[in-house]
């Protein structure tokens, strides 16, 4: 059977009025009955679009040109914007982006049982620049341009922008893009590293190298001289994560530090633990978790999905006992970890199945006065159905997806709790991800 040929799509730009934005952040259009998803276009705006893909439903376009801008329409701060895939709204405004993401999260609460909080509460904020801890990068020799590149992927397609730096990360990395780049053309494996894991701390900042083949001696030497001339740490991951291992420096642990200055504590982390990505959101977030909890000082608390202990610790140091709780007995090691360093003895760090029914676990059984959740995109929904068991007065959730909080907001008022605040932190700007924040209050 033979193929069925693909049509071709339209060569002249088509006239595009938007209405609004979709959830990764294009603009939405209409015309002939057929929804137009159009990259870098804003609610309001009149654009000239090209066509770049067609299904059934829908069609997606890129602006070509603004006819009519909307008034949130600015320069993007970064000259590769319309290009590549790290970040999708750079043209909007910082208050629109805000806005749009508290509209997101508004509509969510309604969608999923029609619930609000009682008060909104103000949007975290900080800067919009030079923020990214953390980073994928992908790594290619491109033989038409006798060039390694480095970066993210370019807006709907798997080829890597073109970048001689990134705006958005931290400046440790992102001023250093061309660097890197000329560093791995003169390896002798340039063509068998196909990406860079990126983790920064507060003092150090880590790469990690996924190479394919073993390292010959001289790219070995390469790369070590390269962490010594840009004070950067290198490691090494030749197969799976447990094979991460540091080259450079030779000596000291192989851990990134940063500062909860509010709560007088240091967190260790390796390069490849998960760390919250904008270090001053991550103190503004954690400081309004422990406000809103109103830790008194014979709490017992409960810290869901603790990771290596970035609410567990600070709760600490208000609390009676805090109990973290992880599913990666890794990250359970290195929340002990940090305890110990931090002089805390009045934390529990326990592995469980986060995905079964924990109650009767030993641990849990003297229940808890109040908790705090921080669960992945997938969200929380049947922890949710049982938390009731602990008897908590005060429930705070700290979400990376609006859609899981607002279905797992609906468990908990179901189940008695009232949604008193929610609001959003801007934890990746000029980009459509939304967090958030909600306080769970039952009588």
């Amino acid at each position: 059977m033979s193929r069925r040929r693909r049509k071709s799509l339209p060569a002249e730009p088509v006239q595009c009025v938007i209405e609004t934005l979709s959830h990764d952040g294009r603009g939405i259009a209409r015309q002939n009955g057929k929804t137009q998803f159009v990259d870098g276009a804003l609610p309001g705006e009149t654009v000239m679009a090209k066509m770049i893909g067609s299904r059934k439903k829908f069609d997606e376009l890129r602006t070509l040109e603004v006819l009519e801008a909307a008034p949130n329409r600015i320069t993007p701060p970064c000259e590769f914007a319309d290009l590549c895939g790290g970040c999708s709204l750079q043209h909007m405004s910082g208050d629109a982006q805000i806005g749009y993401k508290e509209n997101t999260l508004r509509e969510h609460f309604a969608h999923f049982g029609g619930i609000a909080p009682e008060h909104w509460a103000s949007p975290m904020r900080a800067s919009a620049l030079g923020y990214r801890r953390k980073a994928r990068l992908g790594v290619r020799f491109v033989p038409k341009r006798d060039s390694v590149l480095v970066g993210f992927r370019e807006k709907r397609n798997s080829f890597l922008t073109d970048i001689d730096h990134c705006a958005v990360l931290d400046p440790r990395i992102g001023d250093r893009i061309t660097a890197l780049r000329e560093m791995l053309y003169t390896l002798q494996a340039y063509q068998s590293i196909p990406q860079i894991e990126v983790a920064c701390g507060d003092h150090e900042a880590a790469l990690i190298f996924r190479n394919m083949d073993t390292l010959s001696p001289g790219d070995y030497e390469t790369l070590v001289a390269f962490g010594k001339e840009q004070d950067l740490q290198i490691y090494l991951q030749p197969k799976g994560p447990d094979t991460v291992h540091k080259i450079w420096p030779e000596l000291g642990e192989d851990r990134l530090t940063y500062r909860l200055a509010d709560f007088g504590l240091t967190m260790k982390f390796h390069p490849m633990d998960f760390t919250q990505v904008n270090a001053e959101i991550n103190q503004t977030m954690v400081a309004r978790a422990v406000d809103w909890l109103d830790i008194q000082a014979g709490d017992r608390v409960l810290d869901l999905f603790c990771g290596l202990g970035n609410f567990t610790l600070p709760i600490a140091r208000s609390a009676g006992q805090v109990v973290g709780v992880e599913g990666d007995e890794t990250m359970v090691v290195r929340g002990r970890e940090n305890a110990a360093l931090n002089g805390l003895d009045n934390t529990a760090f326990h592995g469980a199945n986060l995905q079964a029914d924990f109650t009767g676990e030993s641990w849990a059984k003297e229940g808890f006065d109040k908790i705090l959740i921080d669960p992945p995109r997938s969200g929380a929904q049947e922890i949710c159905e049982y938390l009731t068991a602990f008897g908590a007065r005060r429930i705070v959730y700290v979400s990376c997806n609006p859609a899981t909080l607002a279905r797992d907001a609906g468990v908990l008022v179901s189940h008695g709790y009232r949604l008193v605040r929610a609001g959003v932190m801007d934890m990746f700007p000029h980009t459509t991800h939304v967090e958030s924040i909600a306080l769970f209050e039952r009588d």
